[in-house]
């Protein structure tokens, strides 16, 4: 049984905040700042260029993905680490297009994160005439599958809603007429429970600084199905992922048989260094556990802001069984509403056009968190405090 008194006291949340924004920064474990020293003074400081074999910096990008792939269903020698989330989702795309070049048709949905579309549409830029990225409702989905299709690119979490795709249901569909899906994990890794191997899944991408707390721009990682990965094409073919990378060829080879054909460039080792200690935490959890835990505290939320705040609307599936892990709630007026929310230390997020956006996560937090944060909301909304010139001005970030 995970014991979530035990991962709270494991995060430096200041004092007196409710923290309800883990689905995009996840909050800093107290281990981390020790990582960072560590890394500082026993690694870089001492090892200089030695640290690549001393400290095991050049396989950094495999053993941190065996312990990602723990989280995720992912079988060892399967995920890599590195770069950003938007160079993974390019590297998956461009690679299952290849596996299907008779088709032109990337498909969709209206719902996925913009940098994901952004990112293939790059791609099909790249690429003769006659490509297309085609977007549809997220409930169209199975229903726009047919055998136009190379490649399906989803997040399986909307970013906005909360609503979760059938991960399986989509799968089956896709391959059933020869197509490859790429899933992108940036709001279901450590926030629900996955099963890469057990759903057949070709290639999943997520990042590590929401629910896996490995802080602001932590890296990325890549899922590749053990059944493709000595035909995929690395469609990004840095040095990394040579087959003889200290050969310094002029061709590039791509590893064999082997998922560090994924890998590209040279990675963030002091990066790492903070997501190893992120990891630390999820030693001896059981995502289960997070999931039984998450449905209880968004069933609270959900339900005291419906009896005590009016003219805010749920948005996203009411069964639990179909949405993630973070809750959000339609309001006209909710980008000040929510600046006022953290002006007395209630985080949460704004996503345009008007949704108030709350992460649940159980692993620093719990009922004391949500009854004080709808506590806040209620005042807000009574008191009309939202309308404050000092909260309609708008930020950088939302």
């Amino acid at each position: 049984m995970s014991d979530f008194t035990k991962t709270r006291a494991m995060f430096d949340i200041p004092e007196g905040m409710t923290y309800l924004n883990g689905n995009s920064l996840g909050p800093m474990p107290k281990a981390s700042p020790e990582a960072m020293m560590n890394f500082l003074n026993n690694e870089w400081r001492t090892e200089l260029i030695k640290g690549w074999n001393t400290k095991g910096w050049f396989m950094q990008p495999n053993t941190l993905g065996d312990r990602i792939g723990k989280l995720v269903g992912a079988p060892e020698g399967t995920i890599v680490v590195s770069d950003t989330l938007s160079i993974k989702v390019f590297q998956a795309v461009g690679a299952g297009l290849a596996l299907v070049p008779d088709r032109k048709v990337v498909l969709s949905d209206t719902g996925n994160f913009p940098t994901d579309l952004y990112m293939v549409q790059g791609l099909l830029k790249l690429k003769e005439d006659g490509f297309e990225l085609r977007t549809v409702a997220p409930e169209a989905v199975i229903d726009a599958i047919t055998d136009e299709v190379a490649v399906i690119t989803l997040t399986e979490v909307d970013y906005r809603t909360g609503r979760k795709h059938d991960m399986k249901a989509i799968i089956d569909k896709a391959h059933s007429v020869g197509a490859v899906v790429v899933w992108d994990l940036a709001h279901s890794a450590g926030a629900i429970p996955v099963d890469l191997a057990g759903t057949d899944v070709d290639f999943a991408v997520g990042c590590t600084y929401k629910f896996l707390n490995a802080g602001p721009g932590g890296p990325a990682f890549i899922y590749v199905a053990p059944r493709l990965i000595e035909t995929v094409e690395p469609v990004l073919s840095g040095w990394y992922g040579h087959e003889a990378p200290f050969a310094f060829d002029t061709d590039y080879r791509p590893m064999p048989g082997k998922i560090d054909r994924m890998r590209i460039g040279t990675p963030s080792i002091a990066s790492f260094a903070i997501l190893e200690a992120a990891l630390d935490v999820w030693e001896g959890v059981d995502l289960n556990d997070v999931r039984t835990r998450s449905i209880e505290l968004m069933e609270l939320f959900i339900k005291e802001v419906e009896a005590r705040c009016p003219g805010v609307t749920l948005t996203g599936p009411r069964d639990m069984n179909e949405r993630g892990s973070h809750v959000s709630f339609k309001f006209e007026h909710g980008y000040p509403c929510m600046q006022a929310l953290i002006s007395r230390k209630v985080i949460g997020d704004f996503r345009a056009p008007d949704m108030m956006r709350f992460g649940i996560t159980p692993l620093f937090v719990d009922e004391a968190d949500i009854l004080r944060a709808v506590d806040e909301l209620e005042d807000i909304l009574k008191t009309e405090a939202y309308k404050e010139e000092r909260f309609n001005i708008r930020s950088a970030v939302t």
